[in-house]
């Protein structure tokens, strides 16, 4: 008798295995009733502090988390002193420009239209050193945005940073008409500029480091943003505003858990979402979960731009994706063309003729800029 190959039968039943008994797990966790607060931001010692707030939602949830409105928010210190804060859009509350004593500790309290009240541990003023320059470098179809700082006195170790995307972008087509009271006239000086916008984002990552390995404090070309060579940021002029902040051991292990969930969830093999305990207790009910972590530093800033021309010239950048038609005035009128505002108008085309036979024309985001960014330019942009 033939012997048995256990080697091939045990591959064939591992392949089967793979292959055919892979079934959806929905944990019951994400079904969870639960909505705890969230509390997103730091307190800013020399600047305007920005808080976010939310509420946990389940897992599958397709709807943004739902913001906390409608609470009364303020900076206090240890020996009473409270700086307010006005909630200017959903879920976001600020206080005027501060200038906090580096000597005190400060918390962040927060009363919520319910009644229930939360507050963060007191803690010291972090001071963070300048940034020594913000650098940028084509690496391979990307373009790699590096930070460096150091701080002389080793007192810093934990960074953090955030930054500002603003760019400038053209229509896919320049128009130099117009349509007005059912007809196409041109474009007059006092219209509004259509060609050229700009548009700005923030950060959205979660950008952490520490030189605690080093012999001296000096955090250099940390990665802090990269670009596709093909994004319409960088299609024209880009600028970035890098934002710096010191932090303690404790806020660096909170934002590395945090860093770790939140890009680590999805398949099966990825580790399983960590309990996240933060510095914000509820005065309320202590044994009901807040998420957050609240410090307190000062802030520094660094600009840089980088203009098309200064990228490689092998990589083929953004072109918007946009095509012309015509409308021939022969076969179909104009308000009926244009009327809605949908389609515009772009070049009147001639034939032997003072008055144009037929228009070309496109989507109104082909031609108006506006329509996805500002035409005001940045105070700041040159």
């Amino acid at each position: 008798m033939k012997p048995i190959n256990w080697k091939n039968i045990l591959g064939f039943l591992i392949m089967l295995l793979a292959t055919g008994c892979v079934e959806p797990y929905a944990p019951e966790v994400i079904q969870s009733p639960n909505s705890y607060l969230v509390v997103n931001g730091f307190i800013n010692a020399n600047g305007t502090t920005t808080i976010k707030l939310q509420r946990t939602q389940n897992l599958d949830d397709n709807t943004p988390p739902p913001p906390e409105n409608g609470a009364i928010m303020m900076v206090e210190s240890e020996d009473g002193e409270k700086f307010g804060m006005v909630q200017p859009e959903s879920g976001v509350y600020v206080t005027a420009p501060l200038t906090l004593d580096p000597q005190k500790k400060y918390r962040l309290f927060i009363r919520t239209r319910t009644g229930k009240e939360y507050a963060s541990e007191f803690v010291e003023v972090k001071e963070t050193p300048e940034i020594d320059e913000v650098t940028w470098k084509p690496v391979d179809d990307e373009l790699r945005i590096y930070v460096s700082s150091h701080d002389p006195n080793n007192n810093t170790w934990y960074y953090r940073w955030e930054f500002e995307n603003t760019w400038q972008f053209r229509s896919a087509f320049f128009t130099a008409v117009k349509y007005e009271n059912n007809d196409v006239v041109y474009r007059e000086e006092g219209d509004p500029q259509i060609y050229i916008c700009w548009k700005s984002e923030k950060s959205t990552t979660i950008e952490v480091a520490t030189s605690k390995q080093l012999t001296s404090d000096v955090m250099s070309n940390y990665n802090v943003y990269t670009i596709p060579y093909n994004s319409e940021k960088i299609s024209h002029r880009y600028s970035i505003l890098v934002k710096q902040f010191a932090i303690t051991r404790e806020a660096y292990d909170y934002l590395q858990l945090l860093k770790k969930n939140s890009e680590n969830i999805g398949t099966l093999f990825d580790p399983l979402p960590s309990q996240l305990t933060g510095n914000i207790k509820s005065l309320s009910d202590p044994n009901e979960p807040v998420i957050g972590y609240i410090g307190a530093t000062t802030e520094q800033t660094k600009r840089i731009f980088i203009d098309i021309r200064e990228l490689p010239r092998e990589w083929k950048l953004f072109n918007a994706s946009c095509d012309l038609d015509t409308l021939f005035l022969a076969t179909r009128n104009i308000k009926e063309a244009f009327g809605s505002g949908k389609l515009v108008p772009v070049d009147p085309l001639y034939k032997g003729s003072p008055n144009p036979y037929a228009y070309t024309f496109a989507p109104i985001h082909c031609v108006d800029c506006r329509e996805t960014g500002t035409n005001v330019k940045p105070d700041f942009w040159k």
